[in-house]
């Protein structure tokens, strides 16, 4: 599959709410496994804040939706350990208030 093949497949999955389907393919379980080997199995936020905690995630640092161009590129994967990823995924963002209240 080219890369431009493998872009339109995940924007089409993107489009029908079913990326999942890439995340169960051999493609990426391959290169999933082949970076948890070469940053051995080590979560690199832990690791850079001096912890040792063992990555069963590889998360994309520039996100899939958004980027599915960057989808099998090593350079743009990190492991992580499920908090770290969760703690990425489930951030809290503020709005800004539009609007002051007045009581």
């Amino acid at each position: 599959m080219s890369t431009e093949e493998l872009v339109q497949w995940i924007r089409t999955l993107i489009h029908s709410n079913s990326i999942v389907k890439f995340y169960k393919g051999n493609l990426w379980r391959h290169l999933r496994q082949e970076v948890l080997d070469e940053q051995h199995g080590e979560c690199q936020i832990c690791k850079g804040k001096g912890l040792v905690e063992t990555a069963t995630m590889v998360h994309h640092i520039r996100h899939v939706r958004q980027h599915p161009e960057l989808a099998l590129t090593k350079e743009n994967l990190m492991s992580l350990c499920n908090e770290c990823h969760y703690q990425i995924h489930h951030t809290i963002k503020y709005k800004k208030q539009l609007n002051k209240e007045k009581w």
